[in-house]
């Protein structure tokens, strides 16, 4: 077992400290455990090697701090990778080091993957978003749900943000049931209230996808992203046996609160979500909503992609109108979030930036992306001609690394507005 230190009393009040475990194999130094890809030279995307620097220094500091074994940054500017790195391990406790090509669970921002699949069948007037669900899932018209649009739940305001009836993340392994529960869920203001769907969303869109297209979500990534984009993973789980993803670790303050929230949001505590994320079971399941792996260079790529509206090398993936249609805002404006319990206002699919608060830092009103699990970020923002992702398999809802995180966040925003 992963031997743990204890954070020293200058970074949290004492009475705090107990509960605090930090991984010990951060303490190795980061020269052994860093790979890099391949990346432009400064001079040809307008960061200088001080800019550059000053991201590799906090990024540095954010591994630093203890809360995640393995951590993955990929940035492009002006379209160029700018930075590729990856630190630490990709499973702790076999000691295999963290690479930049090592696939990482995307969690949660899978869902931005999805809703792309969606909006393509939008475009090919496969499917209509502001028709009922109902329309194509019959049996999904019960119990009040039966004026739920497509629309309602790409934006999260479909009534259902968790199943009421008594389920565990064991369940997820179960799509027939899933989909069942999913059938009588009674929802809550549909419609009308935005709260987060960390899971149920995406199995109903990834049913409607297939009723529509009478293939699986999996086939239809692969035609319309994966293929066209050559990515080696970029799927849902990990058919490929010979292939390693990184492991998750629950790290940061274990606190009854925060597993409290996470059963609300997703059926288990924080140890048991991070157990099931390493169950050999969760690589052959497709999750639409939770389980996409890529590696950060692929994550960005992705947004690249969006960021150049729809457009990728020769080949238009997507049609611009539909990328500004996913990526716009509905006119609902921000608002508390009653799921996450914080202001945050959804597109048709991804989660946006704001002028003030926001997931990208402040002054990003017009980034876009999508978290996952805690802190998994990958983003576009057009403002500063970036798309990034930054992967992390520490799963710490409260701990030491979110002032270190804020600063690279922080670093990465101002560097590159100055350039662009």
């Amino acid at each position: 077992m992963t031997p743990y230190l204890t954070v020293s009393e200058r970074s949290l009040p004492m009475a705090m400290l107990p509960r605090l475990a930090v991984p010990a194999y951060t303490t190795s130094p980061l020269t052994r455990h860093c790979d890099a890809g391949a990346e432009a030279a400064p001079g040809e995307t307008g960061l200088s090697p001080a800019a550059l620097n000053a991201i590799e220094r906090d990024l540095e500091r954010l591994y630093g701090t203890g809360m995640s074994p393995g951590v993955a940054l990929h940035l492009r500017h002006r379209g160029q990778t700018v930075l590729d790195r990856a630190l630490g391990y990709a499973d702790p406790e076999l000691g295999t080091p963290l690479t930049v090509d090592t696939p990482v669970c995307l969690f949660s921002a899978s869902k931005a993957v999805t809703a792309m699949l969606v909006h393509h069948l939008a475009e090919q007037g496969a499917l209509d978003l502001h028709q009922r669900v109902s329309h194509y899932l019959p049996e999904y018209g019960q119990a009040g749900k039966h004026r739920t649009t497509l629309m309602h739940v790409l934006t999260h305001r479909a009534g259902v943000p968790r199943i009421r009836e008594p389920v565990t993340p064991e369940d997820l392994f179960d799509y027939d049931r899933i989909m069942t529960l999913m059938s009588r869920a009674r929802p809550e203001k549909p419609g009308r209230q935005q709260a987060y769907h960390a899971i149920t969303a995406g199995f109903v869109l990834g049913e409607v996808i297939r009723r529509v297209t009478g293939a699986s979500i999996d086939e239809l990534l692969d035609r319309v992203i994966r293929q066209p984009m050559g990515m080696r993973h970029f799927t849902f789980g990990l058919a490929d046996p010979s292939v390693a993803p990184a492991r998750n670790v629950a790290t940061g303050l274990q606190l009854a609160p925060v597993d409290s929230f996470l059963r609300h949001a997703v059926g288990g505590g924080l140890q048991e979500v991070v157990e099931i994320s390493n169950d050999p079971r969760f690589l052959d399941a497709t999750i639409p909503a939770g389980n996409l792996y890529a590696t950060a260079e692929e994550a960005s790529r992705f947004f690249q992609m969006l960021l150049d509206d729809g457009r990728y090398g020769d080949q238009q993936l997507f049609h611009p109108d539909t990328v500004r249609r996913a990526v716009g805002r509905t006119g609902r404006g921000g608002r508390i979030d009653r799921t996450l319990m914080l202001p945050l206002e959804f597109s048709p699919g991804f989660m946006l930036g704001a002028k003030r608060i926001s997931l990208y830092g402040p002054g990003t009103p017009n980034a876009f992306g999508h978290l996952g699990f805690i802190s998994i970020y990958c983003w576009a923002d057009p403002d500063r001609d970036l798309s990034g992702a930054l992967l992390t398999t520490g799963k710490a809802v409260l701990g030491a690394h979110f002032p270190a995180l804020f600063k690279l966040q922080y670093t990465i925003n101002k560097t590159t507005l100055l350039a662009t």
